[in-house]
């Protein structure tokens, strides 16, 4: 691919916490289904004798990356280019069985950001792309170009909280045809009004990042991966996900908090009688965030949020 980086060089978040979190989890494979460029497979495989990977990834340049990670470790580590929300399919195809372990690790990457060709960012002037998928039908460009005000308004509410939605799509439509990343920001920073510009980071922030969720779907297909990992889990095996926006956060916590309590409607002081089934107890109430250490190491982990889930053994599920 015309711009990519020699090495997918990453750096994998809170990796000492992940490990530790899978430390205790049976004999089986860790599906990471955000393989990336391998480094929180690698540093599990490296901890973690007992266990083996299964990495999945849309990007080829990542897959590319990790394979070569990885290779250190032979058949303890296999990749497969395919959309998370696929893991049941492909674990069952595969035939992995025990998934001892799954690990989401949401959002866009260091080394997609950081290639212009890719058009992920605002910083590096490039085509209106933002496909994880590559070979995907939907890019940028069609979302900024033929969608109408509504949607692009919507797109922008709906995915980054975007408090001035409906003056950028506004302005977007007007501009038409937007050619590049460099215009597409321009266009945002002018049509936000100058106080709130001065504010917070670059004005395009939050509209890079709608349109990119908006391209690979990515919210639409999270509850769904999240489900099909909990429910691939043998009892004592562990889901971990990392997030990095609200929107995600609130999926993740929502998916693990109805593992917890299986959907009960039952009012908090007496017995469930609604027959709702607890899968999972949770690991933390709440989320766990980088270290100011590793904030100095890796500026980018600052907003991530780690949530994770044990699954209950089978005696547990039945009572």
């Amino acid at each position: 691919m015309a711009g990519a980086p020699a090495e997918f060089d990453h750096t994998p978040v809170m990796v000492d916490r992940i490990t530790d979190l899978f430390a205790s989890v049976p004999a089986g494979t860790i599906v990471d289904a955000t393989v990336g460029g391998g480094g929180h497979a690698a540093a599990l495989l490296t901890a973690h004798p007992h266990l083996r990977v299964l990495g999945f990834d849309q990007d080829p340049v990542a897959l590319e990356a990790s394979a070569r990670r990885l290779a250190p470790f032979g058949d303890r580590a296999t990749l497969e280019r395919t959309r998370f929300d696929r893991l049941a399919a492909v674990v069952d195809r595969l035939g992995v069985a025990p998934v001892s372990g799954v690990l989401f690790d949401l959002g866009v990457s260091s080394p997609q950001l950081d290639v212009g060709d890719r058009g992920f960012s605002y910083r590096n002037d490039g085509p209106l792309d933002m496909r994880m998928d590559p070979s995907a039908s939907l890019s940028a460009d069609d979302v900024v170009n033929a969608w109408s005000v509504e949607e692009l308004t919507t797109v922008l509410q709906r995915f980054s909280d975007e408090r001035f939605a409906g003056r950028i799509a506004r302005a977007i439509v007007a501009a038409r045809p937007v050619s590049s990343t460099a215009e597409l920001a321009e266009l945002v920073r002018s049509a936000i009004p100058a106080a709130a510009r001065r504010r917070g980071g670059h004005p395009a922030t939050r509209t890079f990042q709608a349109v990119r969720i908006a391209v690979n779907e990515e919210l639409d297909i999270l509850p769904s991966a999240i489900d099909q990992a909990i429910a691939a889990l043998v009892p004592g095996g562990r889901i971990a996900v990392l997030a990095y926006h609200s929107g995600e956060d609130r999926i993740v916590k929502e998916r693990l908090r109805h593992g917890e309590d299986g959907g009960c409607t039952c009012p908090p002081s007496l017995p469930c009688a609604c027959g709702a089934v607890k899968v999972l107890r949770l690991l933390k109430r709440g989320a766990w965030k980088a270290s100011d250490e590793e904030l100095v190491r890796n500026p980018r982990a600052s907003s991530a949020r780690l949530r994770a889930a044990e699954r209950l053994p089978d005696a547990e599920v039945a009572a």
